[in-house]
C-alpha cells in the first residue's frame, strides 16, 4: 500500500487530520467515505478534490465509499452557506443519484472484484424510516447542544449577517451527517470520514457520536478549500459553474477552462487533479518556469482532466474546436462542430439575426454583410475587402463580392461564421 497521507500532503491536499489517522492507514486496508450533496443531476469541478481523494484513497490500496446525500439532501447543510436551500422530493434526489453515479464511475473503480472496489450508498436508505423520536432518543441524547454550538459552521451562519439565523432543521444537520458516520462505522466497517475544510466540524461530530456509542475506532482529515490566486471562486464563471455534465458544460467549455487558468493555479490544479506522480510534476513545473509562454502546465491539466471527465475523443476535439478560433482550422473542422460547441466557441464575437423569409434562398455579400448586418459600415467597404481575399465564410474565402450566400452554408441549417482579416469574427444567425 502506498502511504495515502503522504500522497495528500505532496498533493497540497491535506488541512485537517486527527492524531492516528496515519497509523491506522498504514496498518491496515481501511474504508472511508466522502459525502456527496445530490442537489442537482451533475456534479461540478467544485467536487473534483473531494472526489479526487477518493480516487488517490483506492489507487493507494483503501476502500472508498461514495456517500450521496438523499436524507441530508432533503434538508440542506449550514457550512458555509449564508441562506437556507430548497428541499428535494424523492424522486427527484433517486435520479440525481444515478447521474451522479454514472459520472463517479470516470474516477472510482465500482465493477471489478478487488476487494477494495468503490461501493456507492445513500443515506436516505437507513434514514427514511428512523422516526424522529427514535432519532431524538438514540441519537439527540449523545451530543450536548453546546458541543453543536461550538461548531464554527454553526457560530458563522447565527452571528453572520442573515438576520434570520438558522431553523431547526439545519441545527440537526450535523446530528444527521454525524450518524452516517456511525451506521457507516457500524455496518461497513467504515473507520474515515474525509471532506473539505469546511466539513471538520460535523466530521468530528461524527467520530464523538462512534466514540460515545460505544463503537469502534474513527478518524477525520480534510483538504483546503480550492481557490484561484486572486481570490476568486474556484469553478466559477461568469457563465456559473463548469459541470462535468456535457449538457450543462460543453467538453469544449471544459478544456478551455483548464487551459485558461493563471500560472500560479496551474502548478497547484496539477498536483490536485490529475493522477500525474510527484516526480513528474516537478520536471512539468519546472520546464514551466523555463518557458511560461508554452502554457505546459495548463496544456497538460486540460489534457488529463478532460479526459477523465470525458473522454480522449472529446479531448481531441476540444483542441481541434480551439484551432477554429486561434488557428488555421478548416471549413471542413467547422462543419464537424456540433451546435453547442459552436455557440460556445463563438459565444465572445459580434453576433447578428436575420429573419429566414428576409435572407430567404441565398443573398448577396454586399447586402448581408453591410445592410442586414453590420458586419462592414458600408457596401463600399465590403467590396474592397472581399477583392483583397479579407473576407471568409465559414472559413472559405469569399471570391467575389457577387459570390452567392445561400442555404447551403448555413451551418447547423442557421448559423454563419464570417471572419474579416485574420482575427475578427462575427456570427450570424438566420431565424
Amino acid at each position: 500500500m502506498k502511504n495515502f497521507i503522504e500522497e495528500l500532503r505532496w498533493r497540497g491536499m491535506l488541512q485537517d487530520i486527527m492524531p492516528g489517522t496515519e497509523e491506522q492507514l498504514m496498518r491496515e486496508v481501511t474504508t472511508a467515505y466522502v459525502g456527496i450533496d445530490p442537489t442537482a443531476d451533475s456534479l461540478h469541478i467544485g467536487h473534483l478534490c473531494g472526489i479526487m481523494m477518493l480516487r488517490h484513497f483506492q489507487r493507494c490500496g483503501h476502500k472508498p465509499l461514495a456517500l450521496v446525500g438523499g436524507a441530508t439532501g432533503m434538508i440542506g447543510d449550514p457550512s458555509g452557506k449564508s441562506a437556507e436551500r430548497n428541499l428535494l422530493d424523492e424522486q427527484t434526489l433517486r435520479h440525481n443519484q444515478e447521474c451522479i453515479k454514472k459520472q463517479l464511475a470516470h474516477f472510482l473503480d465500482f465493477e471489478s472484484d478487488a476487494e477494495n472496489r468503490a461501493e456507492l450508498v445513500n443515506n436516505y436508505d437507513w434514514m427514511k424510516d428512523f422516526t424522529f423520536l427514535d432519532f431524538a432518543r438514540k441519537i439527540g441524547k449523545l451530543i450536548t447542544v453546546n458541543y453543536m454550538m461550538a461548531k464554527d459552521s454553526v457560530k458563522k451562519r447565527l452571528n453572520g449577517e442573515n438576520r434570520e439565523g438558522m431553523s431547526f432543521t439545519e441545527f440537526t444537520y450535523q446530528l444527521l451527517q454525524g450518524y452516517d458516520f456511525a451506521y457507516l462505522n457500524k455496518h461497513k466497517n467504515c473507520k474515515l470520514q474525509m471532506g473539505g475544510s469546511d466539513q471538520w466540524g460535523n466530521i468530528t461530530t461524527g467520530t464523538e457520536l462512534i466514540r460515545r456509542m460505544g463503537g469502534g475506532e474513527a478518524f477525520a482529515l480534510t483538504c483546503p478549500l480550492i481557490t484561484k490566486a486572486d481570490g476568486g471562486k474556484f469553478g466559477k464563471t461568469e457563465s456559473g459553474n463548469i459541470w462535468l455534465d456535457r449538457k450543462y458544460t460543453s467538453p469544449y467549455k471544459f478544456y478551455q477552462f483548464w487551459l485558461n487558468v493563471s500560472d500560479t493555479d496551474a502548478e497547484r490544479y496539477i498536483k490536485i487533479f490529475t493522477n500525474i506522480e510527484r516526480e513528474e510534476c516537478e520536471k512539468l513545473v519546472a520546464e514551466h518556469k523555463e518557458a511560461p509562454h508554452l502554457r505546459l502546465l495548463q496544456k497538460r491539466l486540460a489534457h488529463d482532466v478532460t479526459i477523465m471527465v470525458h473522454s480522449e475523443e472529446d479531448y481531441n476535439a476540444a483542441v481541434e474546436a480551439s484551432g477554429i478560433l486561434f488557428g488555421n482550422a478548416t471549413a471542413e473542422a467547422l462543419r464537424k462542430l456540433d451546435e453547442a460547441t459552436l455557440l460556445d466557441i463563438f459565444e465572445g464575437v459580434p453576433q447578428f439575426e436575420v429573419k429566414r423569409e428576409e435572407f430567404g434562398e441565398g443573398q448577396q455579400p454586399l447586402t448581408l454583410l453591410a445592410e442586414m448586418t453590420q458586419v462592414f459600415p458600408s457596401k463600399g467597404e465590403a467590396r474592397k475587402m472581399i477583392q483583397a481575399g479579407g473576407v471568409s465564410v465559414n472559413k472559405v474565402k469569399l471570391a467575389a463580392p457577387d459570390q452567392m450566400i445561400g442555404e447551403e452554408a448555413l451551418l447547423d441549417g442557421k448559423y454563419i461564421i464570417v471572419q474579416k482579416g485574420k482575427k475578427n469574427y462575427f456570427l450570424i444567425t438566420v431565424k
